[in-house]
């Protein structure tokens, strides 16, 4: 009992995110470096979903980080760190779409298409893994823009309101890409699906 008491007292204490966050705006370098090791990965795969390409990935996520520290000192713990943090990546991929004035493909519809829920589209973290990971795939293969617009909406659970805002679209326009975006899933998803039954055959 004696040693198990011991260790317990030399086990360090496990900082949370607030207090890696207060650290770091303290001046804590280390504490900082805690936060990019527990997080860096989280940031690169949303930016590599949204961007679709692991070099603008890797160069927005260091961007995030920078963005980050400049910013710690700003995080007050009103909501989850993950969630201020998860916010922060999506909003620096945006300003680099309009940095290089990329928006979602514009089209002529007038956005009044229906949009039917493809079935495996609606709720991607509900996926099977397998399914899931053929669906991470169709999604890079996906336009930039209906890409953008399907990772906000389905994936980041965005309203169309706030996707509009945030892409300088109409609602309308948002609704008719992702439309697109689950159509082009799922004939992606059905070729791979049939592709992989030949190969079986």
């Amino acid at each position: 009992m004696q040693y198990l008491a011991a260790v317990a007292i030399e086990t360090p204490r496990v900082e949370t995110d607030l207090d890696l966050a207060r650290a770091s705006a303290a001046g804590d370098t280390a504490a900082f470096e805690q936060l990019y090791r527990q997080h860096h990965r989280r940031v690169f795969s949303l930016c590599l979903r949204m961007l679709g390409n692991p070099t603008e990935a890797e160069d927005l996520t260091q961007d995030v980080f920078v963005q980050l520290f400049r910013k710690i000192g700003s995080f007050r713990g009103e909501s989850a760190f993950t969630t201020w943090l998860h916010r922060m990546t999506v909003n620096q991929v945006l300003m680099h779409f309009r940095k290089r004035n990329v928006r979602p493909e514009l089209t002529t519809d007038d956005g009044e298409l229906p949009v039917t829920i493809e079935v495996g589209t609606d709720k991607p973290s509900r996926m099977p893994i397998v399914d899931h990971i053929a669906l991470e795939r169709a999604i890079g293969e996906l336009p930039k823009g209906y890409r953008t617009v399907f990772v906000l909406h389905d994936v980041e659970g965005y309203e169309h309101e706030e996707i509009g805002r945030m892409l300088g679209v109409t609602v309308g326009t948002s609704k008719s890409q992702l439309h697109k975006a689950r159509m082009r899933i799922r004939t992606l998803l059905d070729k791979k699906s049939s592709d992989n039954r030949e190969v079986q055959a």
